[in-house]
C-alpha cells in the first residue's frame, strides 16, 4: 500500500486495507471513497490535479464543464494502476486478456446481456472505437447520422472521416408542470426512418446510449424500433454506451446490442469504464460485436488499434468492472442526490430555468432561453458569473440557448456554481424590469 504523504497538497490515496481509521464511504459528507468532500474543493482539487478540468479556465472560475468526476478515485482501482507499476508491466498489448470475460460477467449482471467474450476487442477509448470500425466500413463521403444535441465529441471524430454529418435532431419538450419545468426527450424515428429511406440514406448512425447531454435512457421499444429499421434500410449502428455504468437506481439500461442482433442489424458498441470511475486518462476501452457479423468487421481492426491502449488502463478497467461495483454504486448514490439537490437550487433561485434530470450519468442538460440573459447563456455564465459549463450550441441542433453541467463533484461546488447564477439572472431580470417600466 503507497503512504500518504504528509503535504496537505499531495493527491490522496485512498487505503485499500483496514490499517486505521477511515471515513465511512456512504456519508453524506463524503465522496464514494469515503474523502471528505472538505479535501475535494475547487481550490484543493486545483493544486492536486493537471487535467484540462483545472487548467483551461483561471482560478476564480468553478469548472463544470467536462467529464470529469472531482471524486476519488476507487481503492481498487487506485491498488491495480499501482500494482502494475510496482512490477513494472508497463509493455504492450496483444488484447483484451482477462478484461474480455470481466466485462461480460459485468454486463450480464448488470443489463443481462450475455457477451460472448470473443467478440470483446480493444480500443485506446471510446473516440477510437467508434471512429475505427466507421473507417472499416462506411465508405468515403459516406454519410453517417448523430442524433442531437449530443455529445459535442461526435463532431470532432467524424470530421477524422471522409464522411459527410447529418444531424437528426431529439424531440425534446419542456413540461411546464414540474417544478422546476422539465425537459423530456426521445428519439424520432420517423425522422430517422426518413432520413434512412432517402436518397442517398444514411450508411451508419453512432447511438449516445444512454444519451448525453439529457442523461436520457432509451426506452426498449424505441431501441428495438431503431434495430427494425437499420436492418430495413442497411445501417450500421455504433452505440456508444459509456454512460451505462451510471445508470440511476430504480431505472433500466437497456443495451443495444441483443437487439441488433435480434433485428439483424449490423452493430458494435463502444464502452469503458472511463466515465463509470473516471479513468478516462488511462486509455483503455471495449469494442463490443453484437454478432459474428459484425465481429468479422472487428477482426479486420488495424493492430495499433489495439497496441495503443495502456497496459495500465487496462487493468483499472479490469478492476473496475470486476471489483469496484459498490464504489460504483456509492457514486449513483451521491450524483442522485446531487441532482436532487441542483431541482431545489433551480426550483428557488433559477426562474424560468428547465432542467432534464438525468437518469443516467452525471450530466444536467439546462435549458436558459427563458431565464433572460440572453441567447448565449454559456458565454454570459462564464464572463459574469464565473462559472463553466458545457455550450449548448456545441451539441448540434437543438442545443442552442441550452447548457450542460456537472454533478460530479462535492455538493457545496453546486451550491456555490448555482449562487453565482442566479445572482446573473436576478440582476439580468431586474435590468429587464426596469426597462420595461421606462417603456411603459
Amino acid at each position: 500500500m503507497a503512504p500518504e504523504s504528509d503535504s496537505p497538497d499531495a493527491p490522496r490515496v485512498v487505503a485499500t486495507g483496514g490499517t486505521g481509521p477511515q471515513a465511512d464511504p456512504s456519508s453524506a459528507e463524503t465522496d464514494p471513497s469515503g474523502v471528505p468532500f472538505s479535501e475535494l474543493t475547487p481550490a484543493i482539487l486545483r493544486t492536486q490535479r493537471t487535467s484540462l478540468k483545472w487548467t483551461r479556465f483561471s482560478a476564480d472560475i468553478l469548472p463544470l464543464f467536462v467529464a470529469e468526476m472531482d471524486f476519488t478515485l476507487s481503492p481498487q482501482v487506485q491498488q491495480a494502476v499501482i500494482s502494475r507499476v510496482l512490477a513494472s508491466d508497463t509493455g504492450y498489448l496483444d488484447g483484451p486478456g482477462e478484461l474480455a470475460p470481466v466485462f461480460a460477467d459485468f454486463a450480464l449482471t448488470r443489463w443481462g446481456w450475455q457477451v460472448d467474450p470473443s467478440h470483446v476487442h480493444l480500443a485506446t477509448d471510446v473516440s477510437c472505437g467508434i471512429v475505427e470500425p466507421l473507417r472499416l466500413h462506411v465508405p468515403s463521403g459516406g454519410r453517417v447520422a448523430i442524433t442531437t444535441p449530443v455529445y459535442p465529441s461526435f463532431f470532432e471524430m467524424l470530421e477524422e472521416l471522409p464522411v459527410e454529418i447529418v444531424q437528426i435532431p431529439l424531440i425534446q419538450t419542456t413540461v411546464p408542470a414540474t417544478v422546476p419545468p422539465g425537459i423530456e426527450a426521445r428519439l424520432d424515428l420517423a425522422a430517422l426512418e426518413r432520413a434512412f429511406a432517402d436518397d442517398p440514406g444514411i450508411d451508419a448512425l453512432v447511438l449516445s446510449n444512454p444519451h448525453n447531454p439529457h442523461g436520457l435512457l432509451h426506452s426498449p421499444a424505441d431501441l428495438a424500433e431503431l434495430a427494425r429499421l437499420a436492418a430495413t434500410y442497411g445501417v450500421f449502428v455504433i452505440s456508444d454506451e459509456i454512460h451505462a455504468p451510471l445508470t440511476h437506481r430504480d431505472h433500466v439500461f437497456t443495451p443495444f446490442a441483443p437487439l441488433a442482433a435480434a433485428a439483424g442489424a449490423l452493430s458494435v458498441t463502444a464502452t469503458s469504464a472511463s466515465k463509470g470511475w473516471n479513468v478516462a486518462g488511462l486509455k483503455c476501452s471495449v469494442v463490443v460485436a453484437a454478432d459474428a457479423r459484425a465481429n468479422q468487421l472487428l477482426r479486420r481492426l488495424p493492430p495499433e488499434v489495439t497496441t495503443r491502449v495502456s497496459i495500465l488502463g487496462l487493468h483499472a478497467n479490469i478492476a473496475a468492472f470486476r471489483d469496484a461495483g459498490d464504489w460504483l454504486d456509492r457514486a449513483v448514490a451521491q450524483i442522485e442526490a446531487n441532482a436532487d439537490l441542483l431541482a431545489e437550487l433551480i426550483a428557488d433561485k433559477l426562474p424560468g430555468v428547465a432542467y432534464a434530470r438525468p437518469h443516467a450519468g452525471y450530466l444536467a442538460w439546462l435549458d436558459f432561453s427563458q431565464a433572460g440573459i440572453g441567447p448565449d447563456p454559456f458565454r454570459r455564465i462564464l464572463t459574469e458569473a464565473k462559472v463553466a459549463l458545457g455550450k449548448g450550441t456545441a451539441f448540434g441542433a437543438g442545443g442552442e440557448g441550452h447548457v450542460r453541467l456537472n454533478l460530479a463533484c462535492a455538493p457545496d461546488t453546486i451550491r456555490q456554481a448555482v449562487d453565482r447564477i442566479a445572482a446573473l439572472v436576478a440582476q439580468a431580470q431586474g435590468q429587464e424590469q426596469t426597462q420595461n417600466g421606462a417603456l411603459s
